[in-house]
């Protein structure tokens, strides 16, 4: 009787054990939509890189009630809570090898809406420069919103995980955006109809437009390359892949544009070094302390020639001044920081900025004479303001919490910023830009996170975010800071206007 009750107690574990198989469940309830390697299809890639936002359960929720407005099921009554567990802990495994991504591989992902009819003009009366696109990631979708009469003019789907600035076409007909898996999608805002997409990596980081329009830079975590399409078609130009003087691969930090140096110029996240790109007709040489504006023959026949720029440490996050030749880099450290000239090709300061700021996302004016620039920190209650010619910190705010966005525009006195972190996630501070004094503490939704600032195009008005499953776009008279209208949204996470995303406005870059 002993040995039988030990033989069924065996079998009911092995049963157990089969059917929290992760590998069998995946195959059984996933393959279709995710890809038998994981790198996604109809559903996004489900690998460590780009499921990294989701901590603590969100995974297990998600599989067990699915995702609202999109093709993902509820698994609850297929999935017991164990086998959930299991599928959830195989999801966040890397895979080994880590996976490739090839210019074919770029080239054949390519999927073109074939009922897409362009237009000769917008379908709407909207001013084209004051439209605003407000990202909702509950359910992976973009509302259009007029700047002006704030009524929403269409609401389209876009991938899962976007992230990242959208990018406008010179003109702001088209729309680039990224999603962390890698898709990039072309939308045309004339006709209110999607163009394309493409997939240029498996988990990137951020995209730049360049200033003509023409080409569009990726960066990407996974694999380590950087790529290079044609705005046009989507078509993959150039695929590099990134990895330090020593040969050790390195994923991209961020790419930003360089409009003034015809480029764009990132940083490696892996190893001490920063790369510039250049697309323009006459890339500079790259001889020691070359000015980029002295004319001269290409020295080579790639169309997108590469200059690598040693550095003395890692560069975690940096921000680009207006002239376009400095690079402000954060360290990795969350201590400290360096200012690389793109000129010279070398450190020319350090910057006195401790708990991590956040400089991707700063924001720069003129204050007297001098420009200066407004950085968050993600992990200290502070806005550090720093002098762009001497670069020396001349003043830190201290704020409710840390943060992570600020935003002005050339019109507005004030500078915006959100307590991203802790228990005043609800506020937004308003900071003056020539005193550096807090002038007002707005609280848009009680309790509710409010984060990413955006002003409409003339500045006359600034939109807030409230960061919840059922939230809203709070718009505030910028002048007077009083609220003026509520619009309800799904999670809105970023908003862009295009008039001053294309200009330039206050220069953040998220």
């Amino acid at each position: 009787m002993i040995r039988l009750l030990v033989a069924l107690g065996s079998a009911v574990l092995s049963a157990s054990a089969c059917l929290a198989d992760p590998v069998a469940l995946y195959q059984r309830h996933c393959v279709e939509c995710h890809g038998e390697n994981r790198l996604g299809l109809i559903g996004p890639a489900l690998l460590p890189e780009t499921l990294g936002s989701m901590r603590g359960t969100a995974l297990q929720d998600t599989i067990k009630r699915g995702r609202n407005a999109t093709e993902m099921p509820s698994f609850q009554d297929m999935l017991s809570d164990q086998e959930i567990d299991a599928l959830s802990a195989f999801l966040k495994t890397p895979l080994k090898p880590a996976p490739t991504w090839s210019i074919e591989q770029i080239s054949a992902s390519l999927i073109a809406n074939d009922d897409y009819k362009a237009t000769v003009k917008p379908v709407w009366s909207a001013d084209p420069m004051n439209l605003t696109l407000v990202v909702e990631t509950l359910d992976h979708s973009v509302s259009l919103v007029d700047g002006d009469s704030f009524e929403v003019l269409t609401r389209f789907k876009i991938p899962f995980g976007t992230r990242g600035q959208p990018k406008f076409s010179p003109d702001g007909r088209y729309v680039y955006i990224m999603s962390r898996d890698g898709w990039i999608l072309k939308y045309d805002l004339y006709a209110l109809q999607e163009v394309s997409r493409i997939r240029a990596g498996l988990n990137s980081r951020n995209i730049a437009l360049s200033h003509d329009g023409k080409w569009i830079a990726v960066a990407n975590y996974l694999p380590n390359t950087f790529v290079i399409l044609s705005a046009d078609d989507l078509s993959p130009q150039k695929l590099e892949h990134v990895q330090g003087k020593d040969g050790t691969p390195s994923r991209v930090s961020a790419v930003y544009l360089a409009a003034k140096r015809k480029s764009f110029v990132l940083a490696l996240k892996d190893a001490p070094s920063i790369w510039e790109v250049f697309y323009g007709p006459n890339p500079p040489h790259y001889g020691f302390a070359h000015d980029w504006r002295v004319e001269g023959p290409a020295p080579n026949k790639d169309p997108f020639p590469l200059r690598k720029i040693t550095v003395k440490s890692l560069v975690e996050d940096f921000y680009l001044d207006p002239s376009d030749e400095y690079v402000m880099g954060a360290s990795p450290s969350g201590i400290g920081g360096q200012v690389v000239d793109l000129v010279i090709g070398h450190k020319i300061a350090d910057l006195d900025l401790a708990g991590l700021p956040h400089l991707g996302s700063g924001s720069t004016w003129k204050m007297g004479e001098r420009t200066v620039m407004a950085t968050p920190h993600l992990r200290e209650p502070l806005v550090s303001i720093v002098d762009m010619k001497s670069w020396e910190t001349i003043k830190q705010i201290e704020m409710l919490g840390s943060g992570f966005f600020t935003r002005t525009h050339e019109n507005s006195p004030y500078v915006w910023v959100d307590v991203f972190f802790g228990p005043d996630k609800d506020a937004i501070q308003v900071i003056d830009k020539q005193s550096l004094e807090i002038v007002k503490t707005l609280r848009p939704q009680k309790g509710s996170r409010a984060a990413h600032v955006e002003f409409t195009d003339d500045g006359k008005y600034a939109l807030v975010s409230v960061w919840e499953e059922d939230g809203a776009v709070i718009v505030y008279d910028a002048q007077t800071l009083e609220e003026v209208r509520r619009l309800p949204m799904r999670k809105p996470r970023g908003k862009y206007n295009i008039g001053n995303r294309i200009a330039g406005v206050g220069t953040p870059e998220n």
